[in-house]
């Protein structure tokens, strides 16, 4: 899936920033907000809006919608810049396929070495028992 078909569909709004930038912040809406609505794209595929809508769940509103935004920068087209990027590293790493587990077993070594530990703190507990006389 290549994120960049993704732009025509990407919707900004801008809004003042707090942060660094004396009397700008007052006067400059320099922070970027990038909306997407997954639910409603033409460029993706349902198996895809489903695959983004259960990954990025916690980054979702109500209706599905994709909310993002960068502050950091004084200017507005480097904040859009960025949280475009911010956006595209985002769907990239939902995309991409855990790989998989191959399945271990302990070596002999580790297994004597948990043994030994077991026993050496059994020992150290049995030290703190009331000694009878």
């Amino acid at each position: 899936m290549d994120p960049t078909r993704l732009f025509p569909e990407l919707q900004f709004q801008f809004a003042r920033s707090g942060g660094k930038g004396g009397q700008n912040v007052n006067k400059v809406a320099s922070k970027a907000e990038l909306y997407f609505d997954i639910p409603n794209s033409q460029v993706l595929t349902a198996e895809e809006k489903a695959v983004l809508l259960d990954k990025l769940s916690n980054k979702l509103t109500s209706e599905g919608v994709l909310v993002l935004y960068h502050q950091t920068e004084r200017s507005q087209l480097v904040n859009r810049d960025k949280v475009t990027e911010k956006f595209y590293l985002l769907i990239r790493k939902a995309f991409e396929k855990p790989k998989p587990r191959k399945a271990t077993r302990p070596t002999k070594a580790s297994q004597e070495e948990k043994r030994q530990e077991k026993q050496r703190r059994g020992e150290v507990k049995a030290g703190r028992k009331k000694v009878d006389y």
